[in-house]
């Protein structure tokens, strides 16, 4: 694992069998495959998915997949910086977090603040 890069890009149509398989993998319960969003790939391999959601002023996380045997690697760490990035591009100047869920001290490791149920972080 040490010194591989992680390649992250946004999901396309033809990633849909993958994507299955992936979720079915790590025994997601996930209705279906996100429209939007990025996927993490280390060695070729799907290793994490981002669904997400543009709204007019923020980009919102609807969920975090990592591979189970991969987590605690940075992998959710490297997912959150390119959506950063991502905002910035899109001149989106908040991510949001609606239902954080058992994650909530992995966004706030991360720079997320909490607002009740909703956890925000504001793009530099």
């Amino acid at each position: 694992m040490r010194g591989l890069r992680l390649f992250v890009r946004p999901i396309e149509a033809a990633d849909h069998a993958a994507l299955a398989a992936f979720f079915t993998k790590q025994d997601d319960a996930r209705p279906a495959v996100p429209a939007c969003g990025l996927l993490g790939k280390l060695l070729g391999d799907i290793v994490a998915v981002m669904a997400i959601e543009i709204t007019d002023d923020a980009l919102r996380v609807e969920d975090l997949t990592v591979a189970r045997e991969l987590r605690r690697k940075w992998i959710g760490r490297v997912m959150m910086r390119e959506l950063e990035q991502l905002a910035v591009k899109m001149d989106r100047r908040r991510i949001v977090v609606e239902h954080a869920g058992d994650a909530q001290e992995f966004f706030r490791r991360v720079g997320f603040q909490s607002e009740g149920e909703r956890w925000v972080r504001v793009v530099p």
